[in-house]
């Protein structure tokens, strides 16, 4: 099961093309540290720079970034974007709403600020702060997180996405302006879409990794599962799969994977690939970067000064330990090119 999980994953076997083609096999990749899913589009190419991954936000307008699936930013193609929202933003609407109202941001506060936003976007992309000093502008209380709150609301009212990088900072724009305008969604159709994208990078895998993975409750997940029966082949653990997949590959090399990485964000348990080492890696919500070896976590690694520093759980082989120096310096090539410097959204 690890390596058929790693091959969807993009981990094992040829590597895609372009940043595009990851977030088409994966769906969405989890967006919210601008390193991370800039260095998740890395380990599963080669030969690209964090600038390709802006190209295609900035230029090419293929990829965005916006509020969907668990409730947080993902990346996903600009194509997928509208059948996503429409299909995870409801459940997601009513906790930013309650949670504004706990940040003192009441409901006719919260219409003028995402009213603000829409009317500032309108003269072009904007960064968080230049959004949250409009917003303050209208008398719209900004302050701790109500800001990027508003904007979440915003996004999953599908008025704003985070788009282009401008000036060295990811900048929001406007969906109708930066994408075009909104169209008819078939809820059946995209949950069908759902299931079978989903199985693409992540199987095989079961009804509640597909609910938990994109935040659907489990009878939404199992209507997309039904809508693609005929294609899907039945395992003997209870999982499902895309039927007629070519056989996994080996698995990868050594490789350094970022911070949330889609490998462990997928299923239920991310025990399959961190083993006894998870509290090192998942601490508070927050998914350290970390060393994949054989397939599995062998340690975590940080950029302090912009170098790679090394943290493995145990011995490394010597063989081990020359591939990880060899993707520490592919990791600082690739970011050295492009915004995949910074740590966080």
């Amino acid at each position: 099961m690890l390596r058929e999980r790693l091959t969807a994953q993009l981990l094992a076997g040829p590597p895609a093309r372009e940043p595009v083609a990851v977030a088409e096999r994966l769906l969405a990749v989890q967006g919210q540290d601008e390193r991370g899913f800039r260095l998740a589009v890395r380990s599963r190419t080669s030969g690209l720079t964090a600038a390709d991954v802006d190209r295609a936000l900035s230029e090419d307008r293929s990829l965005v970034v916006a509020w969907l699936n668990r409730g947080t930013l993902h990346l996903v193609r600009s194509e997928d974007y509208p059948w996503l929202l429409a299909l995870t933003a409801p459940q997601t609407l009513r906790r930013i709403v309650r949670r504004l109202g706990q940040l003192g941001v009441g409901s006719a506060a919260a219409e003028r600020g995402v009213a603000a936003i829409e009317r500032s976007l309108a003269e072009g992309p904007l960064s968080r702060e230049q959004l949250r000093e409009r917003m303050a502008s209208a008398g719209v209380a900004t302050e701790g997180q109500a800001t990027i709150h508003l904007i979440a609301l915003a996004s999953l009212r599908g008025v704003a996405v985070r788009g282009p990088v401008v000036e060295g900072r990811h900048a929001y724009a406007l969906v109708r302006d930066w994408l075009g305008g909104p169209e008819p969604v078939d809820r059946d159709v995209a949950l069908a879409e759902l299931a079978r994208r989903y199985l693409a990078g992540h199987g095989p895998a079961g009804e509640r990794d597909l609910a938990r993975w994109s935040g659907l409750g489990l009878r939404d997940a199992r209507a997309g599962l039904a809508a693609i029966g005929a294609e899907l082949e039945r395992r003997d653990d209870g999982l499902v799969d895309l039927a007629r997949r070519p056989p996994p590959a080996e698995l990868p090399p050594p490789r350094l994977l970022g911070a949330f990485d889609p490998v462990l964000l997928g299923w239920t348990s991310r025990e399959l690939v961190v083993g006894e080492h998870g509290a090192a890696i998942a601490v508070n919500g927050i998914f350290r970067p970390f060393a994949l070896v054989e397939g599995r976590a062998a340690g975590t690694w940080s950029m302090p000064g912009g170098r790679v520093a090394l943290k493995p759980f145990g011995r490394l082989r010597k063989a081990d330990a020359d591939a990880l120096e060899e993707e520490a310096a592919d990791v600082e090539r690739f970011l050295s090119a492009g915004q995949g410097k910074g740590a966080t959204a």
